[in-house]
C-alpha cells in the first residue's frame, strides 16, 4: 500500500533573485505513474522562480492529498555552526535566526549580496567550508553547505532555499511534516518535505534527452514513487543511527536515502538505497 498519492522532485537553483526566471529550477510530479514536468503558470517568465515554486508548493500541500516532496538543497547546518554562533540546537529557531541574517527571500536579494554585505548581515552568520553535517559525511560525495563557488556546490541553493522552507512551514503549520526535524515517524496521511541528493539515484534512469537539471528533478520524483510502491521507502525514513547521531540529525537534518550505518570495513551500507 502506498503511503503517498504523489511525489514531487525539485532540482533547486540559488542563482540571481527569488523572482528571477531560473532555467535550473525544475519540478517533476509523479502520481503512481511516470513523472511529468510541471511548468510554472503562464507569465512573461519562462521558467520557475523560487518564490513561484514555494507558493505553488503551498497550494499543492494545502490539498488533502498526501504528498512526498524531495528538494536537493541543505535544510540545516552542521552543529559546529550552532556552537560557533551560540544558537540553541533547535531547527525552527535556526530558521528564524537565519532569515534575520540572510533574507534571501526578498524579491531583489541575491545570495551574493548578503555574502558581500550589501543586504542582511551574513557576516554575523557565516560557516566554514570544512564543516560538514553527519549526513554529508555518510553520503560520501555530498559537499558542505558552506562550500561556495565550486562545481557541484549546494551552498548557494541552500542559502537561497532555507528561507522558503520557513515560508512553507509558516503557511502550512502541521499540515506538512519536515523530516526528520518534526520527527522520524510520519503521521498517517501527512505530506512530507525531505532533503534529497539526486546523485544517489540519477544513474538508475536513462536521461532520455533531459537536461541535467530536468533529469535530477525527474529521478527524485521517480525514485521516491518507486520506493513508496515497492515498500522500500519506510526503511529510508529510519536510517540506522545511534541515539546520539539521531539527536544530532534532528538538528542538522538528514538526506533521505543516505544510510546511517558505516560497516566495520569503512564502507557505507547502501542496501537501503539500491535503485533496482
Amino acid at each position: 500500500m502506498r503511503n503517498f498519492a504523489r511525489t514531487i522532485g525539485i532540482d533547486y537553483s540559488g542563482a540571481t533573485t527569488p523572482v528571477a526566471s531560473l532555467k535550473g529550477l525544475r519540478v517533476y510530479l509523479a502520481e503512481g505513474q511516470r513523472p511529468v514536468e510541471i511548468h510554472p503558470p503562464p507569465s512573461p517568465r519562462t521558467y520557475w522562480t523560487r518564490k513561484g515554486a514555494a507558493e505553488w508548493l503551498v497550494e499543492r500541500l494545502s490539498e488533502d492529498v498526501p504528498t512526498l516532496v524531495g528538494i536537493d538543497h541543505g535544510f540545516s547546518f552542521p552543529m559546529r555552526y550552532f556552537e560557533a554562533h551560540g544558537l540553541a540546537p533547535d531547527w525552527p529557531g535556526f530558521l528564524d535566526d537565519f532569515h534575520c541574517h540572510w533574507p534571501t527571500d526578498q524579491d531583489h536579494v541575491y545570495v551574493d549580496f548578503v555574502r558581500e554585505g550589501l543586504a542582511g548581515n551574513g557576516a554575523a552568520r557565516m560557516g566554514n567550508a570544512r564543516w560538514r553535517r553527519l549526513t554529508e559525511e555518510r553520503a560520501g560525495g555530498a559537499k558542505s553547505v558552506f562550500h561556495f563557488d565550486v562545481q557541484g556546490s549546494v551552498a548557494k541553493s541552500t542559502h537561497a532555499g532555507i528561507p522558503w522552507l520557513r515560508f512553507i512551514r509558516n503557511r502550512l503549520g502541521a499540515r506538512v511534516h519536515f523530516w526528520p526535524f518534526d520527527g522520524w515517524d510520519i503521521p498517517a496521511g501527512r505530506s512530507v518535505i525531505a532533503e534529497v541528493y539526486p546523485a544517489l539515484w540519477s544513474r538508475a534512469f536513462a536521461t532520455e534527452g533531459r537536461t541535467g537539471d530536468q533529469h535530477d528533478a525527474f529521478c527524485i520524483a521517480a525514485w521516491l514513487s518507486q520506493a513508496d510502491q515497492d515498500g522500500r521507502l519506510a526503511a529510508l525514513f529510519k536510517p540506522d543511527l545511534s541515539t546520539p547521531e539521531r539527536v544530532l540529525a534532528e538538528v542538522e537534518g538528514w538526506i533521505l536515502g543516505v544510510p546511517g550505518l558505516i560497516r566495520s570495513d569503512g564502507r557505507r551500507d547502501d542496501s537501503g538505497t539500491s535503485p533496482s
